[in-house]
């Protein structure tokens, strides 16, 4: 992963579904190839921000020599779960479907989300082939929608107590977002990665990356940690990574910080890592 890359990038409809067309931002080294590549799903609790809305880890990423796609889904007021679960779905098969044209090694395809975004992208990497996020009128439902690995990066994986934690913080920004988003609690419960792992119905285990600062105030204090050790109980492959005293959304707010180069570079490494051998290397370390 010494190589740096030039890169391209340029903005393609993903989807097309109920007069929406759904954009995507595609980031191309300039090289030989093929190149791993990840879908990246936004955060902005659900209801906000758009496919330019990461572009410090879509770039640092993309340099190292992998092909990202940052996605635009559906949002409300519109729309509500699982809606954007299955455009996030949808875009895996399409990259996947594209990999000869793309340039890409169609079994090293993963997927990154950060905050919300975390939460539909891990959701998908358990649960990849679920009826619930697979459109039947989807063209690409018979390819399989799994990943090769997942990253979270601040991510909501357990809406349900984030939910009770913003109620019981008189947070009406996130109590709102949710309200948009979600029909009901049981639906909290059911597109819910925790809950998901801890009654073991997920498809499929990939390795997985949990990035997490220990001063983020927009999620569970232990939402990673209880993650991470349910992960380690149903044999998945899982590295937990904290960021001391760094907020939510961390590297987004000052990409050239110390713990910002630190975040990406764990990325970085991590993504060839899986996609050269396949292994996870190292244990979490508090620093």
């Amino acid at each position: 992963m010494n190589n740096r890359y030039e890169i391209t990038s340029k903005d393609i409809v993903y989807r097309k579904i109920k007069g929406t067309s759904l954009k995507a931002r595609l980031y191309q080294p300039i090289g030989p190839g093929p190149f791993p590549a990840i879908v990246e799903v936004h955060g902005g609790a659900w209801t906000s921000n758009d496919r330019t809305t990461n572009a410090p880890i879509h770039e640092a990423v993309a340099e190292t020599g992998v092909v990202v796609m940052a996605i635009d889904f559906r949002m409300p007021p519109n729309n509500m779960f699982p809606d954007s679960i299955t455009d996030t779905n949808h875009a895996i098969r399409w990259l996947k479907s594209r990999a000869n044209k793309l340039n890409i090694e169609a079994t090293s395809v993963g997927i990154l989300g950060t905050s919300s975004g975390g939460h539909q992208a891990i959701l998908n990497a358990l649960l990849p082939n679920d009826p619930q996020y697979v459109d039947t009128t989807d063209t690409l439902k018979a390819m399989d929608g799994s990943v090769a690995f997942a990253i979270s990066c601040w991510s909501v994986l357990d809406p349900l107590a984030r939910y009770k934690m913003a109620i019981k913080q008189c947070n009406q920004r996130l109590v709102d977002a949710h309200h948009a988003f979600w029909p009901s609690e049981a639906a909290m419960r059911s597109g819910n990665p925790q809950l998901t792992i801890e009654n073991n119905l997920q498809h499929k285990k990939p390795p997985i990356l949990l990035l997490q600062g220990t001063a983020d105030d927009n999620l569970p204090a232990d939402v990673a940690e209880r993650f991470f050790h349910a992960y380690k109980t149903i044999n998945g492959s899982v590295i937990l990574e904290k960021f001391k005293n760094q907020p939510h959304a961390f590297v987004g707010k000052d990409p050239s910080s110390a713990a910002s180069l630190r975040a990406l570079n764990t990325i970085n490494n991590f993504i060839h890592n899986q996609t050269e051998s396949g292994q996870l290397k190292k244990e979490p370390e508090l620093l």
